[in-house]
């Protein structure tokens, strides 16, 4: 059976260009990028061609360019660094939103007894004015996500980093979800620290970068190593590197292409809504959303036998329910904004996806819930 994958906005398959950029470096290039010899300076030079591809790419110097294994990774870096930070400073106030990833959330309540949380609306948008009241002198950290992995929701970041200047706290941006969907540049973000990540544009897992302004220097999170300036133990993956870097290129040339597709694509998988009774959840608007991210809740039924039904169908796609993720809580983004999460789906397109995969969706879900509803009306008799 030919599958359709709609789940980008969790993994998205890997570009044909970054696959081959990286076969090199998986079966014959596989020297240490730190020594000296002429193995380790093969893939010195891919690993900083890499760097130089990621920060063009994302309008940063190379230097500002700090790798890591994962977005999770660059999260808690900047975090815990920026906390590091503030003790020599006697700050540990952060403030942060509730609909910030896991990753984020997490982690600045483990790093500080000092944490204001800023709701959001029902699209899951922040105030930025409720974020600039938040900020206080003895504010050491502002951690905003730029767009929502849930909703797709875009955040006004602007005014939130500029009040956080004001009192001389470090901006982080989680921009994992937003890069490679949305025009972004650091070098015009008024933020210290950015995270990054390869694999939710077509880049390989196991890749990812905090962005780290010029002149910061924060504690490295993973230590035992001198590598990448210091700033990150451990010995680079490589391979995953190059891929990210290729990635970065194929995706400049086609940025705006593919968001175009993409926001035709959500809206052709919209069109089933009205007719299961579906509510879309979070900013319908394009200007306001991402354009690969479609979110919403079936009335009446729950999510988890949709999404099962679905992947026997050949549809795979993403519930906030607790019952489909390894945890068992709900959604705490969908819980900020009101959400009942056991009744909610994500549908996510990207680079590969066709409009027979979005199809395929519209063409099993009505059928899906009718049999579903149909045998909850049966149960209650």
């Amino acid at each position: 059976m030919t599958r359709a994958y709609l789940d980008h906005a969790s993994t998205s398959p890997l570009r044909a260009v970054a696959l081959e950029a990286m076969l090199p470096f998986l079966a014959e290039h596989h020297g240490d990028p730190g020594r000296l010899h002429a193995e380790g300076r093969a893939t010195r030079v891919a690993l900083e061609d890499a760097r130089e591809q990621v920060a063009a790419f994302v309008g940063a110097r190379p230097r500002e360019v700090v790798f890591t294994a994962s977005g999770t990774e660059a999260i808690n870096t900047a975090i815990f660094g920026a906390l590091a930070r503030g003790r020599e400073q006697g700050r540990q106030h952060v403030v942060t939103t509730a609909v910030e990833h896991s990753a984020v959330l997490e982690a600045v309540r483990r790093a500080s007894d000092d944490v204001t949380v800023i709701g959001v609306d029902a699209r899951g948008r922040f105030d930025a004015a409720a974020v600039t009241a938040a900020v206080r002198p003895d504010t050491v950290l502002v951690s905003l996500q730029l767009a929502n992995h849930e909703v797709g929701t875009i955040q006004p970041i602007a005014e939130a980093c500029a009040a956080a200047r004001t009192q001389g706290a470090l901006v982080h941006v989680d921009a994992c979800a937003a890069v490679g969907h949305l025009p972004f540049a650091f070098s015009a973000l008024d933020a210290d620290l950015a995270s990054i990540t390869a694999h939710k544009l077509g880049g390989p897992k196991g890749a990812a970068a905090l962005l780290v302004r010029r002149g910061l220097r924060l504690d490295p999170f993973v230590v035992g190593g001198a590598q990448e300036r210091a700033r990150r133990g451990g010995l680079e993956n490589v391979a995953a590197l190059v891929g990210f870097g290729a990635a970065c290129v194929d995706v400049t040339d086609r940025l705006h292409d593919e968001a175009r597709a993409a926001r035709a694509l959500i809206e052709r998988a919209a069109s089933v809504l009205d007719v299961v009774g579906a509510t879309r959840f979070g900013d319908v608007s394009e200007a306001g959303s991402l354009p690969n991210v479609l979110c919403f809740g079936v009335t009446g039924v729950e999510a988890e036998p949709i999404l099962l039904a679905l992947d026997q169908h050949g549809v795979a796609v993403h519930s906030g329910s607790a019952c489909s993720s390894e945890l068992l809580e709900p959604s705490s983004v969908l819980a900020a904004m009101g959400v009942d999460a056991e009744h909610s789906l994500r549908v996510s397109v990207g680079w590969n996806t066709t409009e027979a995969d979005v199809d395929r969706f519209v063409d099993a879900l009505p059928g899906i819930v009718d049999r579903f509803r149909a045998l909850r009306t049966e149960a209650s008799l």
